[in-house]
């Protein structure tokens, strides 16, 4: 026994301090493994400003645990320490002792930084960082409480949409309530949570703020929501049940009609989506008839004939109205009915304008989502009304033959959807080169019919300003260039009437932008000058005065508008701004 204790203490004497013998192949793979860690190690710290990142204490434990120098560490670190942060803050801070605003300073840093970031982005490096972390970075948190760093993630997210790390981000900023900044993200569009949100925020934003944040906005709405089918459905059906509340439910359909029309634009087929939620499908004739013409965007009279059964028909309830107001079926009824490059079935004519009397005056009332009421009291005068003036227009007759027929233009004119048509009628014929060159009224015909729409319906505002901007910036290079100063000014004079009847910020706008591009003779501008000051008084808009008081103080507009003793409107009216108005 003694022979085998003395044996077994000798065995045990030999092994090294982890009880594994100094030479077994183990103990030599774990020394090969510790040097092949800190050769690795080397390399990081060889790297440029490595001190400066936010791994470089997890990466020295590593190393001195693996049996690293901490004297190599030291010499590797400094050695390669540019300080390339430093410089850029000491730079920073030299700038603004100079007298650099440091407002501009720190913009000009962050864009050059924001820039870079652009330009080397690695999403595999990103996403290698993001799960590296376990958790939601700290400096990630801190970054989107920035504008200018979420605009970086918002470019990125565009470029990068498989990128988790910034598909993350993206929740992370509309969690944090800036949901209102990332409708142009497509990265949204693959979130249903942040798209919910993104979605809500934007009718809301569309509901307060009106037509014009509407028109503004909606290109980056429209963009986002027709990012895929799955979000145009979605957000088509939310927005049709919200549609049914009472209180904003037909802004709402607006918003609808308008997403219908841009996705048409856009080339993209909506109408089963379009048709469904209608509720087209309780109706399969009429479901297919309008899908068969709304595809192929052109009317026809068969398919117009089934329509019109339908809704004519008094021994059947009709289908809803609804289902014949889609604005692009409406576009091609006022199409064929008011342009001369449309052929109309004659025969069929009676049902063309039956059908749209029929969608823009008729009214249905629900209860509970059953349909309780239908109230034709204007349909039988629209039908008689649009008769008429489709008639008028599908003469042909010249502006002097017309006259005649004036006070009955006039009197259907007060019809919205005989004004649209009027109007399309209009802008075909002015688009005649040789309608200017064969009328010499001072105010032609035409022009006035546009001038009463105006008077009569705000929402055709827009449609009409459209018009006219198309007039006046046309060249008319057949007549000569007195004749055509004086065409442009009438056409002006136009302009002013739908300035005076409402829609003041576009049209100042447009002449803004017409005076700033340098691209329209002074004395047009000093005309339009003139006009507004003789229709204008106070008080005035903080937004009118800070877009029409540049036009008042320019010099080579208003000079020759001016007296020497400040008796005059221009006079006037800059005085007024300046004491009443803060100046931006």
């Amino acid at each position: 026994m003694a022979d085998y204790d003395d044996d077994d203490d000798g065995m045990w004497n030999n092994s090294g301090e982890d009880g594994m013998a100094e030479g077994s192949p183990d103990h030599e793979d774990d020394e090969m493994g510790d040097e092949s860690l800190q050769q690795e190690c080397l390399e990081t710290f060889a790297t440029k400003d490595y001190i400066m990142e936010p791994g470089v204490f997890l990466m020295l434990k590593t190393f001195l645990k693996a049996g690293g120098s901490p004297e190599k560490v030291v010499e590797l670190l400094s050695d390669n320490y540019s300080g390339i942060a430093q410089t850029v803050n000491l730079l920073a801070e030299w700038m603004i002792q100079a007298g650099v605003d440091i407002k501009e300073v720190q913009e000009m840093v962050e864009n050059h930084l924001k820039e870079m970031i652009i330009r080397t982005f690695d999403p595999k490096k990103a996403d290698s960082i993001f799960s590296d972390e376990g958790e939601t970075p700290s400096w990630l948190a801190e970054m989107i409480l920035f504008p200018t760093w979420r605009e970086l993630f918002y470019r990125l997210a565009e470029e990068y949409p498989d990128c988790l790390l910034l598909n993350f981000t993206i929740k992370l900023i509309s969690d944090a309530g800036f949901q209102g900044e990332i409708t142009s993200v497509s990265t949204a569009c693959h979130q249903i949570e942040v798209f919910s949100r993104v979605l809500r925020t934007s009718i809301t934003t569309f509901l307060e703020g009106g037509v014009e944040v509407m028109e503004k906005n909606l290109p980056e709405f429209t963009k986002m929501v027709c990012h895929g089918e799955h979000t145009y459905l979605y957000s088509q059906v939310m927005m049709n049940i919200l549609a049914q509340e009472q209180k904003g439910g037909s802004n709402i359909r607006r918003i609808c009609q308008e997403l219908q029309k841009c996705a048409n634009d856009r080339g993209l087929d909506v109408t089963p989506i379009t048709l469904a939620l209608s509720g087209a499908a309780a109706y399969p004739r009429a479901c297919q008839a309008l899908s068969s013409m709304l595809s192929k965007k052109a009317l026809n009279p068969a398919d117009i004939t089934i329509l019109y059964k339908m809704y004519s028909d008094n021994q059947y309830p009709p289908p809803p109205v609804d289902l014949i107001r889609v604005p692009a079926f409406l576009d091609l009824m006022i199409e064929s009915l008011f342009k001369s490059n449309v052929r109309l079935n004659q025969e069929h004519k009676s049902k063309y304008i039956y059908l749209l009397s029929y969608a823009t005056s008729v009214t249905e009332t629900y209860k509970k989502g059953v349909r309780k009421n239908i109230e034709k009291k204007e349909l039988k005068p629209t039908t008689q009304a649009l008769e008429k003036v489709q008639v008028l227009c599908s003469q042909n007759k010249n502006a002097s033959e017309l006259l005649v027929d004036v006070a009955t233009l006039f009197q259907c004119i007060k019809f919205p959807v005989i004004a649209i048509g009027v109007l399309a009628w209009v802008d075909e014929i002015l688009s005649d080169k040789s309608y200017f060159k064969l009328n010499t009224d001072h105010t032609p015909l035409h022009l006035v019919l546009v001038d009463e729409i105006v008077t009569n319906h705000i929402l055709l505002h827009q449609k009409a300003l459209d018009l006219l901007i198309r007039l006046f910036e046309s060249s008319f290079d057949e007549l000569d260039v007195l004749v055509r100063l004086e065409l442009k000014k009438t056409v002006l004079d136009r302009i002013v009437h739908v300035f005076s009847c409402g829609c003041v910020l576009p049209v100042v706008n447009y002449i803004r932008e017409r005076h700033t591009r340098q691209d329209t003779d002074i004395s047009l501008i000093r005309h339009f000058v003139s006009e507004v000051l003789d229709v204008i008084a106070p008080p005035y808009t903080q937004e009118f005065v800070n877009l029409f008081l540049p036009l008042i103080e320019n010099e080579g507009i208003t000079g020759k508008l001016r007296s020497d003793d400040g008796n005059d409107p221009v006079s006037e009216f800059i005085c007024h701004c300046k004491a009443n108005y803060a100046a931006t």
